[in-house]
């Protein structure tokens, strides 16, 4: 259920792939000589073999070019995933650290905009199709919308005052959250190497809380809810896809129409969030707003979030969900270790063995899944 943004792209899907069966004129030929009896081959016969031989090895080129394409398309569909995705958070911990940016909401806000924008143009030139916003359509998506907007302010609240290190592994407990309330609200169970992977992922979370030297209980409290709240997400989205489908004009809801649903609704209750914390006096008293470079990482960052959901679209595509998951539990590792460099976050060995521990419980996790 986590990726390794963890907000942005929660929706898997599977594609199967269609296998080709072609066959051969050799094994046409031969069958044709052995009717005939031991016969000596004519040149003509000669000719229509050679044929034949030429007929596979074109036959098998293709197959080959076609394989090879595919698993180019994979491995540069799963790079730019996990880029989009490892860059969207290192630059939202570089808005809100670095610059000492205290707009969180302010600054997902504007990534969803840019991202309205973006997917609005798109629609209008034709190149991506996107469902009609309906007052039923509205109606039915604004729980998940609510606590979609709620799932990408606690993460910037979090990220503010927690590392990216652990970041990534605290969010190992929305895993086991949503594995709770896939048994509760769906009836789902899971086998024991799922609950062990789970058990290690609570153990390496407290563990990693004990040994972290730049604790921050508001930022811890902050990601807590935000497991919950994205866990939430997840299995809210569940519940009403169906019906969300129902009310739409195709009768289907696919991803680029649940991007521009979730960021197009979450700008008036963006808005609304801004004056309830009280970020305006903030945005009309800093100077960074007068930045042309904090504006460029602005939108940077902007594109970033949308290009998440455009990759793991794409990656999705190209390979399956279990591949996706796994993707996404090892990606966790290098993001891990760059934000420890580029942040130089202060650790110990405890508390980088409690990391790695996360990390690996998230891939179990993701392998037992896939069994």
């Amino acid at each position: 259920m986590d990726s390794p943004n963890g907000e942005r792209s929660l929706i898997n899907h599977q594609f199967n792939g269609l296998v080709d069966q072609l066959s051969s004129p050799v094994r046409r030929e031969i069958a044709s000589r052995t009717s005939l009896g031991m016969k000596t081959p004519s040149n003509n016969d000669d000719t229509e073999l050679e044929s034949g031989r030429l007929e596979k090895d074109r036959e098998k080129a293709v197959r080959n070019k076609k394989g090879l394409t595919l698993h180019n398309q994979a491995l540069l569909s799963g790079l730019a995933y996990c880029f989009s995705s490892c860059g969207m958070i290192l630059v939202n911990k570089y808005v809100l650290s670095s610059y000492d940016f205290n707009a969180g909401i302010a600054l997902m806000l504007y990534q969803n905009f840019v991202a309205v924008v973006v997917v609005s143009v798109l629609s209008f030139l034709g190149i991506i199709t996107t469902e009609p916003l309906t007052w039923r359509l509205i109606k039915v998506w604004l729980p998940v919308n609510v606590i979609f907007v709620g799932m990408l302010v606690t993460s910037m609240f979090s990220l503010k005052y927690i590392n990216v290190a652990m970041v990534t592994v605290l969010k190992n407990v929305t895993n086991v959250i949503t594995a709770v309330g896939e048994m509760y609200l769906f009836s789902k169970h899971h086998d024991n190497r799922v609950w062990a992977a789970l058990f290690l992922m609570i153990i390496s979370a407290i563990s990693g809380g004990f040994t972290d030297l730049s604790f921050h209980a508001i930022g811890y409290t902050w990601q807590f809810i935000n497991c919950f709240l994205t866990a939430s997400y997840s299995l809210t989205l569940r519940r009403l896809m169906d019906t969300a489908k129902q009310v739409t004009k195709s009768g289907d809801l696919n991803e680029f129409s649940m991007v521009m649903l979730n960021n197009s609704l979450s700008l008036p209750l963006g808005i609304l969030l801004i004056f309830v914390f009280n970020e305006v006096d903030y945005l009309s008293e800093t100077p960074l707003l007068r930045l042309p470079t904090f504006w460029l990482v602005m939108t940077f960052s902007g594109f970033l979030g949308l290009a998440i959901s455009f990759t793991s679209m794409w990656f999705l595509h190209q390979t399956g969900a279990t591949t996706y998951s796994l993707v996404g539990s090892l990606n966790k590792i290098p993001l891990s270790v760059a934000g420890i460099l580029l942040f130089k976050v202060p650790t110990s060995l405890e508390n980088s063995a409690s990391i790695f521990f996360g990390l690996l419980a998230g891939v179990l996790f993701a392998r037992a899944k896939m069994r």
